[in-house]
């Protein structure tokens, strides 16, 4: 077993620290430190670096969220460690930062597509840009009563007054949930060191979880992108609900850029320390 290596000692510890202190602030740390979108006014430029080092909280009587960062930090110990052996921990971490910092932008990018391009589709409604701004900051806990039916307020009257169907609100309440969601976790800078660990050692047997057969990692890693690709462009989620597919694949598209041009610039052998 590779030994721990001391830049991913640290970052496991960073990791580890930022849960438990999730755990105990609650929301004020998830609304402060998980990447919003950039269109939403509790976005904050630190949240591309913190986001990456938050993960899933662990609600009363529910400890999945548990495996979301025991997960990522089994991965991060396993390839990490061989990676920083290889190349010192000065270019494993600007490796391992720059992979999580473009699956961020990239899922941001996505984000935005996604969003305007629903809000194109209801153009016919002619929300004002004030209308749009409370509709999309709008809270849905407090939009219904028991019985599921819309309470009074600035909201109906919005849609009201916009003849919106129930189909329409739907499809607005995609938007919205994008628009509100949070990504967390270190999930797009460990399918950086995938990319990095399958090009340099091709040939090492790996497994998925809910496929315990040996797979070479030139085919294990395009597979598991390809079920991301999938999952992310159907929204039919093979790997689990609550996915950033697209942080996964822009963590690797990185990963790759990163990896093609340090080895055709003979740069990927030199450690940097």
């Amino acid at each position: 077993m590779m030994q721990i290596t001391p830049a991913v000692k640290q970052l496991l510890i960073i990791n580890v620290l930022f849960f438990i202190g999730s755990q105990i602030l609650g929301d004020i740390a998830y609304l402060n430190l998980s990447l919003h979108y950039f269109e939403n006014s509790n976005f904050k430029p630190w949240q591309l670096l913190t986001h990456m080092f938050m993960h899933a909280p662990i609600y009363e009587g529910d400890s999945h969220n548990l495996a979301h960062i025991a997960f990522n930090m089994f991965a991060l110990y396993s390839f990490g460690s061989t990676l920083e052996h290889f190349w010192g921990s000065k270019k494993f971490v600007f490796f391992y930062i720059s992979c999580g910092l473009g699956a961020a932008i990239i899922q941001l990018g996505v984000n935005y597509y996604s969003i305007h391009s629903i809000l194109d589709q209801l153009s016919v409604l002619n929300l004002s840009s004030k209308d749009l701004e409370v509709l999309l900051n709008m809270n849905f806990k407090s939009l219904f009563d028991e019985n599921r039916e819309m309470l009074g307020g600035q909201v109906k009257t919005i849609l009201d007054n916009a003849h919106c169907s129930q189909e329409q609100f739907n499809t607005l309440t995609s938007a919205i949930s994008t628009y509100q969601g949070q990504m967390v976790g270190a999930s797009g800078a460990i399918y950086g060191l995938l990319i990095a660990f399958a090009f340099m050692f091709p040939n090492a047997e790996m497994m998925m979880i809910f496929l315990p057969i040996p797979i070479k990692a030139k085919y294990f890693v395009p597979i598991l992108l390809g079920l991301d690709l999938f999952s992310g462009i159907t929204g039919n989620s093979i790997l689990g609900s609550g996915i950033a597919h697209f942080a996964h694949l822009g963590g690797a598209l990185i990963g790759f850029l990163m990896m093609w041009y340090w080895k055709n610039n003979r740069f990927n052998h030199n450690r940097w320390n």
